[in-house]
């Protein structure tokens, strides 16, 4: 059996990190986690360079004592 090559398109990889597509699943993935760790928590997201981004944050104290203590948005990613 011989050995199989593969080699990556990289500006087909590059637009598919990029496209509106990738970032509406993120921001859908990030959405849920946030909605599992329930109040005090947000999302947002943006474009860099090279991918789309999406992020869960806790934005009140009682939420960021929670996730400190807890890992709650860690635990509502699995």
């Amino acid at each position: 059996m011989g050995k199989l090559r593969v080699e990556l398109n990289r500006a087909g990889v590059r637009a598919l990190l990029r496209s509106e597509e990738m970032m509406a699943m993120l921001q859908k993935t990030a959405n849920a986690a946030a909605d599992r760790c329930g109040a005090g928590y947000e999302t947002g997201s943006y474009r860099m360079p090279t991918r789309a981004v999406a992020r869960v944050s806790a934005v009140t104290a009682a939420a960021r004592r929670d996730n400190l203590k807890n890992n709650t948005i860690l635990k509502a990613l699995k």
